[in-house]
């Protein structure tokens, strides 16, 4: 990667670099574990000129999300947390509700976590979604889907079939696809010329201030604050008019946007977001400075409780196979004989093997039968839901650790 992908400049400084890793999705079934893996650079890089952070686009999107392992409504606090937008939604934009003419579309639709919602409240609505797996699953659920990528042409055609959307969502998928110009253009061929779109997307300034690097892989192409995602949507004909600060993955951004013509002036929160970014030091070089030497922390003191379990013969097992974890398991270089298996949720993950670090996955049944001294929490971002959800390891003195942002340990109660 020479130049930025969003305004073109050669002016690209380094952030930091995680050395070579596998795709963080691509789990390994059994029969392919003396089969060679490809790796690929894992380096973000900050251009100067527009403050757009970003990594190589080394590989594709047909190749991670035509088959995908994530499902959303695994998680319940996820599934709540698109409950609730949907009821927000419907009043912030006047979605009318049964027997009206309104319209949603949601892109990156997965398997129906946030349209399940609005279909229930009798509004009309399509998802998008290109895995043909997780699309599939949708179509079950009775949430009409087209598996498809979006782009301009997409945006156009779903627009003459099924008209204008009154509002486009776009959640944790814009840091997604290396082409953000024509998927901004995608987005506003879809949203009508007085319509709505909301992106969920995470939030650089945490990733930064919480050493969140984990959320570093090959899926994520881009990594945006306010200034910068406000220029990505110019770059499609959209304006940004409202910010909300979420709690999701760490720290994330809603951001509000409507067509150009139609947009008036952004909100005073979105002023105080720009203010708090620039305080920050994010658009300019000092900002950057020393995310990777406390990134280099957080491996050490990850490696050294891992290493010390082991000397004293203490059991140290993995809850989770999320594609952050995947970055940090490579990145500490973590195998087997640190972390003998995680669990999962996900069915789909079951006799699997992490990408790189070949760990195995199992059903979360096994904590239980084995009653390990330690769980290696990985989607550390759900910490509030899963210290709940694994309170059972209390009964035999069992303790939760979490990496990020920096290591704890955790004695849950019943």
């Amino acid at each position: 990667m020479t130049r930025c992908r969003l305004c073109g400049s050669a002016a690209l400084a380094s952030v930091v670099d995680l050395g070579a890793t596998p795709p963080c999705e691509s789990f390994l079934a059994a029969d392919r574990l003396d089969e060679p893996e490809p790796a690929y650079p894992l380096h973000l890089r900050v251009c100067t000129d527009c403050w757009l952070a970003q990594i190589p686009p080394l590989i594709t999107p047909e190749e991670t999300f035509k088959e995908y392992a994530y499902f959303s409504s695994f998680s319940t606090s996820w599934v709540e947390h698109a409950r609730t937008f949907v009821a927000d939604a419907v009043q912030r934009v006047g979605l009318d509700g049964a027997g009206s003419d309104a319209f949603v579309v949601e892109v990156a639709s997965n398997d129906g976590y946030l349209l399940q919602h609005v279909v229930d409240r009798g509004i009309r609505c399509l998802g998008i979604e290109p895995s043909v797996n997780v699309g599939a699953a949708a179509r079950d659920a009775g949430v009409p889907t087209l598996t498809e990528f979006l782009s301009p042409e997409t945006g156009a055609a779903v627009r003459a079939e099924h008209g204008p959307a009154d509002l486009v969502v776009a959640n944790n998928v814009y840091a997604h696809i290396p082409d953000v110009v024509g998927f901004t253009k995608g987005l506003r061929a879809l949203v009508a010329d007085d319509g709505w779109v909301s992106i969920e997307v995470q939030h650089l300034l945490t990733l930064i201030e919480e050493n969140q690097y984990d959320t570093i892989y090959h899926e994520h192409f881009q990594y945006y604050t306010v200034a910068s995602a406000t220029r990505a949507l110019a770059s499609g004909g959209l304006a940004l008019v409202d910010v909300e600060l979420l709690p999701t993955h760490g720290g994330s951004l809603r951001l509000w946007a409507r067509p150009a013509e139609v947009a008036g002036e952004p909100s005073r929160r979105v002023a105080d977001v720009l203010a708090h970014e620039k305080a920050a030091g994010l658009e300019e070089l000092s900002g950057y400075t020393e995310f990777s030497a406390r990134v280099a922390k957080v491996r050490r003191y990850l490696l050294a409780f891992l290493i010390e379990a082991a000397e004293r013969g203490e059991t140290v097992v993995g809850y989770g196979a999320p594609g952050k974890g995947n970055t940090l398991l490579n990145h500490c270089g973590i195998r087997p004989d640190l972390l003998p298996y995680t669990v999962d949720r996900n069915p789909y993950k079951h006799g699997r093997f992490t990408p790189g670090t070949r760990i195995p996955i199992l059903p979360p049944e096994r904590i239980a039968a084995d009653e390990p001294d330690y769980v290696l929490v990985l989607p550390w971002n759900l910490r509030a839901e899963l210290v709940e959800q694994l309170s059972y390891v209390h009964a035999w003195g069992g303790r939760l650790v979490f990496p990020i942002p920096e290591l704890s340990i955790v004695e849950v109660k019943p």
